[in-house]
C-alpha cells in the first residue's frame, strides 16, 4: 500500500543512487562510455527505496540509519549485478565465453571488478552519508504523515 514514507524512501534513495553513480564514472576505464549508469542507478534506487527502507519506518531514527545503509548496500548490489548482466550479454554476443556456465562465472567477475573500483572513496562515502540521510528522511516523512 502506498505510504508518504514509502514515497519519500523511493526518491531520497532515487538521488542517492544517482549520486553515487555519478561520482562512480570517474573510477571507471578510461574510455568507458558511463551509458545509462545514472538512470539505471536512481531506477534501482528507487525501487530499492520504495520496497526496502519503505517497509521499516516507525523504530526510531537509530533504526532507519542502520535501514538506510541496508538500503544503500541492496541498491549497490543490484546495480553491479544488472551491469555485469549487461555486460557479460554483450561479451557473450561476441562469444568471449567458453560456454553458458563460463558467463555466469563471468557475471560475478565483473561484479568484483567493479567492486574493485569502489576503492574510490567519494562513492562509499556517499552511499553510506546518503543512506542514513534518507534513512533519516524516511522516518521522518512516516512520522509526519503517517
Amino acid at each position: 500500500m502506498p505510504t508518504a514514507a514509502k514515497l519519500a524512501a523511493a526518491a531520497a534513495f532515487a538521488i542517492v543512487a544517482a549520486i553515487a553513480a555519478h561520482l562512480f564514472i570517474p573510477a571507471l576505464p578510461e574510455g568507458t562510455p558511463p551509458g545509462w549508469l545514472r538512470e539505471v542507478s536512481a531506477a534501482i534506487g528507487l525501487l530499492c527505496g520504495w520496497w526496502i527502507m519503505g517497509n521499516r519506518v516507525g523504530k526510531g531514527y537509530g533504526e532507519a540509519a542502520g535501514s538506510g545503509i541496508l538500503t544503500s548496500a541492496l541498491s549497490l548490489f543490484w546495480v553491479m549485478l544488472v551491469f555485469s548482466i549487461v555486460t557479460m550479454v554483450k561479451r557473450s554476443m561476441r562469444m568471449l565465453y567458453d560456454g553458458p556456465m563460463d558467463a555466469v562465472i563471468g557475471v560475478f567477475d565483473l561484479m568484483l571488478d567493479y567492486g574493485a573500483l569502489l576503492a574510490a572513496p567519494a562513492t562509499p562515502v556517499a552511499l553510506i552519508l546518503g543512506g542514513i540521510l534518507g534513512g533519516w528522511f524516511t522516518e521522518w516523512a512516516g512520522r509526519r504523515w503517517p
